[in-house]
C-alpha cells in the first residue's frame, strides 16, 4: 500500500500544535506516511513578510504559536487547493467562524478588505469540492457546531456531505500551548467507523505520542458536542473569576454546565449521545447505572468532563471572559489584544446556541448557557452567573 499523504487545513494556535505531532509522526513512520506534511496557512503579513515564508524559513508560527519549533517536514502553503493536492488524510483544524470577505476564494493570496462573519468550514469545503480523491478520509479538530438558518449540524456531517468522505472527530483536554510544550495530556477520537478510523488515526500513530495519549470511541456526536459547548461554560467560569467568586461558585458552574451539555446532545441529535462520553466509563457499562448505585468512576473521557475542567481553569475563553468583567472592554477589543485577532469560540457559540433554542422556545431549559449569552450580548450583569436556577 502506498504511504498516506497528510494535509493539515488550518494553522492557528491549535493547528500549529497538532502540526508538530503530525509532522514528527509522519517522519517516524515513513512506511505509513509520506514524510512531507502540507499545512494550509491563511496568508497574512507579519513584520512585512508573508507568514508562510516565515514558517518555512524559521519552522515556527511566530504569530500564533511563538517559541515552538515545528518539524522541518511541515511545509506551509498559502493556496488551499495546492496544500491538499493528492492528500488522502485531511486534518481540519479551523476556527468554526471567522471574518472573511464575502465570495473570497481561499486559494486567493491577496489582502482582505471589509470582512464579514461566516462559517469557515463551508467556504473551505466549497473550494475543495471535486478536488479530493474518493479514498480520502478526514478528521475534524474544530471546536464548534454548524448553525444554518437556526438549524444545527456537526462539522463532521458538513465535511462528509460536501466532500463525500468519511470524517472522524478529535477533541480533549488539550490546551494548545501545553501540547506544544509536550506536557502530558489525553485526547479522544470519535468515529462512526471506529475500526477503520482507529487503524488510520491511532494504530498507525498519526496523532499518538508519549505526551499525547489517544483513545478512540464510537461516539462522534458526543465528542463534538463536548468540544463546542464546553467553551460556552468556560465563559461563565471566567465571569466567576473576574468577580472573584472563588472555587465553590466556579465548581457549581462547571457541574451545571456539564449537565446542560449532555442534555443538549440528547435533546437535539437523533440517536442521542452516550452519557459515558461526558462523564467517563470504566467497565463498558452505562454510566447512569453508576450514578443510581452511587458508585465511583475510575476513568473519564478526555473530551468530556476533563476538557470542560481544563477549559474552565486555563483556556482562552475563561481568560478573556475574566478580563471582560475586570477591564470593561468589549469582546472584540479583547480578542484583538489577547488573541492576536483570533475569534473567541465560546461567545460565538453562545449566541448560536441561544438563537437555536429561542426559535424552539427552549431557552429556559438551558439557563446557564442562556445566562452567558445575555451577559455578553444583552448587557446583563455578570453577577447573574451565580444566581440560582
Amino acid at each position: 500500500m502506498a504511504p498516506h499523504k497528510v494535509s493539515i487545513i488550518g494553522s492557528g494556535n491549535w493547528g500549529s500544535a497538532i502540526a508538530k505531532i503530525v509532522g514528527h509522526n509522519a517522519r517516524q513512520h515513513s512506511d505509513m506516511f509520506e514524510e512531507e506534511v502540507r499545512m494550509w496557512v491563511f496568508e497574512e503579513q507579519v513584520d512585512g513578510k508573508n507568514l508562510t515564508d516565515i514558517i518555512n524559513e524559521k519552522h515556527e508560527n511566530v504569530k500564533y504559536l511563538p517559541g515552538t519549533q515545528l518539524p522541518d517536514n511541515v511545509v506551509a502553503i498559502p493556496d488551499l487547493t495546492k496544500a491538499c493536492e493528492g492528500a488522502d488524510l485531511l486534518i481540519f483544524v479551523l476556527p468554526h467562524q471567522v471574518s472573511v470577505l464575502s465570495g473570497l476564494s481561499l486559494s486567493h493570496n491577496g489582502p482582505i478588505a471589509d470582512p464579514i462573519q461566516t462559517q469557515f468550514v463551508g467556504k473551505v469545503c466549497g473550494d475543495l469540492k471535486g478536488k479530493i480523491g474518493a479514498n480520502a478520509r478526514a478528521i475534524s479538530l474544530i471546536k464548534g457546531l454548524a448553525f444554518h438558518d437556526n438549524n444545527i449540524s456537526l462539522f463532521t456531517d458538513e465535511i462528509e456531505h460536501s466532500l463525500g468522505i468519511p470524517t472522524a472527530a478529535l477533541s480533549g483536554a488539550n490546551i494548545a500551548d501545553e501540547v506544544a510544550q509536550e506536557k502530558f495530556c489525553e485526547t479522544t477520537i470519535g468515529s462512526k467507523t471506529i475500526e477503520e478510523d482507529g487503524d488510520i488515526w491511532f494504530k498507525v500513530s498519526l496523532f499518538n505520542a508519549p505526551y499525547f495519549r489517544v483513545n478512540v470511541i464510537a461516539d462522534s456526536v458526543g465528542v463534538q458536542i463536548c468540544g463546542a459547548l464546553k467553551n460556552v461554560i468556560a465563559v461563565g467560569a471566567g465571569f466567576c473569576d473576574g468577580l472573584q467568586y472563588g472555587n465553590n461558585t466556579k465548581a457549581a458552574v462547571i457541574r451545571r454546565g456539564l449537565l446542560e451539555m449532555r442534555k443538549f446532545g440528547k435533546a437535539f441529535f437523533e440517536g442521542g449521545v452516550r452519557t459515558e462520553t461526558f462523564f467517563g466509563n470504566d467497565r463498558g457499562h452505562d454510566i447512569d447505572i453508576y450514578f443510581a448505585s452511587n458508585s465511583l468512576l475510575a476513568s473519564l473521557e478526555s473530551c468530556g468532563v476533563a476538557d470542560l475542567i481544563t477549559t474552565c481553569l486555563g483556556g482562552r475563553n475563561r481568560k478573556v471572559s475574566e478580563k471582560f468583567v475586570t477591564a470593561g472592554k468589549s469582546i472584540e477589543e479583547l480578542e484583538e489584544q489577547m488573541l492576536n485577532g483570533q475569534k473567541l469560540q465560546g461567545t460565538t457559540t453562545a449566541k448560536e446556541v441561544y438563537d437555536f433554542l429561542s426559535v424552539r422556545g427552549k431557552t429556559e431549559d438551558f439557563p446557564l448557557m442562556t445566562c452567558v449569552y445575555r451577559i455578553i450580548y444583552c448587557g446583563d450583569s455578570p453577577e447573574m452567573i451565580a444566581k440560582d436556577e
